[in-house]
């Protein structure tokens, strides 16, 4: 019998799919509620097939790079791809990263003494929304 990866989104409206049902094919039990599925299940099945590909090549992107038969830029950039999908990329959003660059130019005008204690205080709380 042939299987299919299950859709993570709705082909309709495109949000997250939700797993409801359960069954076992060997003594027949079922379950019903509503359950999460596993980080990887939800993955596109090309991001998946890369994932499998990287694993059995134990991480090496030359290994995965000889494998696929793609150039090292392309592999980084499946593996950042990959990455996203499974939401474990660790880089700041870009807004993250705007008050990250607004906090160093706070404090490197303090430290400069252009600007108060009391007002880089009060720029640092307005940047965590603080008031």
């Amino acid at each position: 019998m042939k299987t299919y990866h299950a859709p993570s989104q709705c082909p309709v409206c495109g949000e997250p799919m939700q797993v409801t049902r359960l069954h076992c094919p060997n003594c027949h039990t079922e379950l019903s509620g509503q359950f999460t599925p596993c980080r990887f299940c939800t993955l596109e099945e090309k991001h998946l097939q890369f994932v499998e590909v990287f694993l059995r090549c134990r991480g090496s992107i030359k290994e995965v790079e000889r494998t696929l038969g793609v150039s090292y830029p392309t592999v980084k950039n499946m593996l950042d791809a990959a990455l996203s999908a499974l939401r474990l990329d660790d880089r700041p959003e870009p807004q993250e990263a705007r008050k990250k660059e607004e906090r160093s130019e706070i404090l490197s005008r303090l430290s400069g003494g252009d600007m108060s204690v009391d007002a880089a205080l009060e720029a640092l709380k307005s940047l965590k929304g603080e008031k």
